[in-house]
């Protein structure tokens, strides 16, 4: 999706992903858009989301697989809560 490409067709950062997210909600919040203009930039968000979301999980699996012991493990380590 063009939104979620340089140029390059290289992957947007993560934080470039999420700073155009937060300008998406808040032209969203302003209430000047028109309906279409509104349905636009919801449908983007969603895939923004969707984006942040995955590039999240990958980075949570990675700081997973270096906390592991050699017998792929977890030692005292408790894992992340959202809700806290």
């Amino acid at each position: 999706m063009k939104i979620l490409k340089k140029k390059s067709n290289e992957d947007i950062e993560f934080e470039k992903a999420l700073e155009k997210l937060e300008k998406i909600v808040e032209k969203l919040e302003s209430g000047d858009l028109s309906l279409a203009e509104s349905l636009d930039n919801f449908s983007e968000g969603v895939e923004l989301i969707k984006y942040c979301r995955s590039e999240l999980n990958k980075a949570e699996e990675k700081v997973e697989t270096v906390l592991k012991d050699n017998e792929g493990e977890f030692g005292d380590i408790v894992p992340f809560n959202e809700e806290e």
